[in-house]
């Protein structure tokens, strides 16, 4: 099996896309970079970044079980609601502006090792 050599540059910014996104986890991170999630792992222990679950910090960030269906909410609820969306909105479109930019910086990379 062939080894991939990863640039230091991607290690550090998977790492930083890591540590930045609440509520995401190492398998998901991996899955969405291309990386095996134990190399991920790997980068981050190197790192010194914490991989203990983050599930709890997920839960916050889901909404964790609202009310029941039929029931109004008030307009200080419905702003709390709102403020918490747009929140979670604002991470979800950094999020996809540091993912694109990993992209992006790993196909200029990739690109210029082609020797066809």
């Amino acid at each position: 099996m062939v080894r991939k050599f990863y640039p230091e540059e991607f290690k550090a910014d998977a790492v930083g896309l890591y540590s930045s996104t609440p509520g995401a986890t190492i398998k998901q991170i991996a899955a969405d970079l291309g990386v095996h999630d134990a190399t991920l792992s790997s980068w981050l222990r190197a790192a010194g970044v914490s991989t203990s679950p983050r599930a709890a910090r997920r839960a916050e960030t889901d909404g964790g079980g609202g009310g029941s269906a039929g029931s109004r909410e008030t307009p200080v609820q419905e702003l709390e609601r709102l403020r918490a969306e747009n929140e979670r909105l604002r991470a979800d479109k950094s999020l996809l502006e540091t993912e694109r930019e990993i992209l992006r910086k790993a196909a200029k990379y990739f690109a210029g090792e082609t020797t066809w």
